[in-house]
């Protein structure tokens, strides 16, 4: 249930496609023997799948791009044991800061942290039956598509207006975002929804298709500003993320090109030639010409 975490696989398929209702991760993407050395450097925690915390850093930006301030009930959702709740609480001032987890180990890490915090509460619950109401900010960054559907009516359903929802890279389904700096996103309610994708890539980028430099610019500012990847591979994890993020605009039909342009096709070959990554049987033949599923 933990996700906002930062995994160095998560980076490199970030930007999930999206077939009518259902997130789709390609099943055969696979790191060869070409990578050892990439993933030698790694922690073990991220080479089992465990989470890795947000940097205090970019959790300071983040809240303080969502306005966080006294007057405001925090709850972080699905909080692990990063820093969140703890700097709602010292640094930002909140009348009350609170981590929701479902994993007991990882609410009692996560408790040891706000012990002398008078205002900070970690509950172990599920927040799908967790009472929302008395929030006014809330932090959630689940990929899960049936999680984000059941938040987003408990949301509805519970908020207060006024009540602001911060998530990175996307905002949830098909909200129009009331701020917007890429890759943060603040929902407020009464929430406002796009009528399809390109109306909401239109608000969210200023246009309404996405070309291989807009695919490539996205991944390098996402990149650059959680701050996690090493810089020695920096570049490949660019490479590989905004291949992924044009291959999804195609599919989904909402990429500006009409033909598969140059630098996606060499980048591909770069791939696939020397670290042993074939995206190119995830490039439909016939990509899809409406959706009203969101991109990221």
């Amino acid at each position: 249930m933990a996700r906002r975490i930062i995994k160095y696989w998560f980076l490199t398929n970030i930007v999930i496609s999206k077939t009518q209702n259902n997130f789709y991760y390609p099943e055969d993407f696979r790191l060869s023997v070409n990578l050892k050395e990439f993933l030698s450097t790694l922690p073990q925690s991220v080479i089992k799948g465990e989470e890795i915390l947000l940097p205090d850093h970019l959790i300071r930006k983040i809240f303080s791009f969502g306005g966080l301030n006294e007057h405001d009930i925090f709850y972080d959702l699905g909080c692990g044991i990063n820093n969140t709740v703890a700097i709602a609480s010292k640094e930002f001032n909140v009348k009350r800061s609170v981590g929701i987890e479902i994993k007991r180990t990882r609410c009692f890490e996560a408790r040891k942290k706000i012990v002398d915090l008078k205002n900070a509460e970690i509950i172990n619950k599920d927040i799908r039956k967790t009472d929302l109401s008395e929030a006014t900010v809330l932090f959630f960054w689940f990929t899960d598509s049936k999680m984000i559907q059941q938040m987003v009516r408990k949301f509805d359903k519970e908020l207060k207006n006024n009540a602001r929802i911060i998530t990175l890279w996307s905002p949830l389904n098909m909200m129009l975002p009331s701020q917007i700096e890429f890759p943060f996103f603040v929902c407020k309610k009464p929430f406002s929804y796009a009528k399809n994708i390109r109306d909401q890539i239109q608000v969210i980028y200023g246009n309404s298709c996405i070309d291989f430099t807009a695919s490539w610019l996205l991944a390098e500012k996402y990149i650059d500003t959680l701050n996690v990847v090493p810089g020695q591979y920096r570049r490949f994890v660019n490479i590989l993320q905004s291949m992924i993020i044009w291959i999804n605009a195609w599919n989904m039909g909402i990429a500006c090109e009409e033909e598969i342009p140059p630098p996606v096709e060499s980048y591909i070959g770069i791939l696939k030639t020397f670290f042993d990554i074939d995206l190119s049987n995830n490039i439909l033949k016939n990509p899809l010409s409406n959706t009203h599923n969101s991109i990221i």
